[in-house]
């Protein structure tokens, strides 16, 4: 399937961050966070997943010598760097690792955006090499609404605004592990709109696919999908999917609209995954395109930090409607 993708190249970088910088980190995202969020050291890694964010994000970006560091690298040095976490540098394994289990257990939500034939769904592919593809969907954040949670993520990781599209009782939930997977039924949006991440180095790919080539290959649920892709969290989801499409019908018909496999839904203009087109990601809110002006130099992985007001305005539609 072809789509949005980007370029696997980039130059060497073996330099690694600067005191001067580990501690302007340090006091940006952990000194000056809320006092609830320093009462554990899940909330305290939950920070400090932010700060490797943005060090990707921004501190490598602007100095390509600087070497772009594993969240587990990145948690170590600045537990050796931060003075606040010092002390508990001899812990960090258990740490880490308790914190991974945690993450396991934080509820998922997202969407199943479909086509107006509930023929065709988006899906995204993550950014590193050998990604699978999924429902775009993400972690719910403390004291956030599932719904909520769903709009959030996709508009992070498609730049589309499920917002006036999503119902509340329009779902599929499923538990994995320990986790709480739930992805709201978004239905009729046109072949033609414009999706575009808004997060850097999350998101590789974003296309529709067909949903009856996204059956696994083999009995194994886990195994690639008839078409040959990675579909491990997409196959949970499709015997629920097909019985909520034969209940509701489709506001267009199946034979009306002509196959168009391979479409492409947005290309990055510059091989880096960056750059202007990136800076001006367009994003469809109903039927009017609009333009998301991030400014010069700022994060897209922050963009999350910014959208707290958009959610807002749109919980006080939800709450009107």
């Amino acid at each position: 399937m072809a789509g949005w993708s980007r370029s696997s190249s980039s130059p060497a970088k073996n330099l690694l961050p600067s005191q001067e910088l580990l501690d302007d980190l340090c006091s940006r995202f952990v000194l000056n966070a809320p006092k609830e969020d320093l009462e554990s050291f899940e909330r305290i890694l939950f920070l400090l997943e932010l700060a490797h964010w943005f060090y990707e994000d921004n501190s490598v970006e602007q100095n390509p010598s600087l070497k772009s560091l594993s969240f587990k690298e990145f948690t170590s040095l600045m537990f050796k760097s931060c003075a606040a976490l010092r002390p508990y540098i001899a812990y960090i394994d258990d740490i880490y690792k308790d914190f991974t289990s945690y993450k396991y257990r934080v509820p998922v939500m997202g969407a199943i955006i479909l086509d107006e034939t509930y023929e065709w769904c988006v899906l995204v592919k993550g950014w590193k090499a050998g990604a699978s593809w999924s429902f775009p969907r993400g972690k719910r954040a403390k004291y956030e609404e599932d719904h909520m949670c769903a709009v959030r993520e996709v508009l992070e990781e498609t730049g589309f605004d499920v917002s006036e599209l999503l119902k509340v009782d329009d779902y599929i939930e499923v538990v994995i592990g320990e986790q709480r997977v739930r992805l709201y039924i978004i239905t009729g949006v046109k072949k033609d709109t414009v999706f575009a991440p808004l997060t850097k180095k999350e998101i590789g790919e974003i296309s529709w696919h067909r949903l009856d080539e996204l059956d696994p290959a083999g009995e194994d649920a886990r195994s690639r999908g008839v078409n040959g892709l990675k579909l491990y969290m997409v196959a949970p989801f499709l015997t629920s999917l097909r019985s909520w499409i034969s209940r509701h019908c489709p506001p267009v018909s199946k034979n009306s609209i002509a196959s168009n496999r391979g479409t492409s839904v947005w290309k990055v203009k510059d091989s880096s995954g960056s750059g202007t087109s990136m800076q001006n990601a367009l994003q469809r809110v109903g039927s009017e395109p609009q333009i998301i002006d991030l400014g010069p130099g700022k994060s897209f992985r922050n963009f999350r930090f910014d959208t707290i007001k958009i959610l807002q305005s749109m919980e006080v539609a939800f709450a009107a409607s």
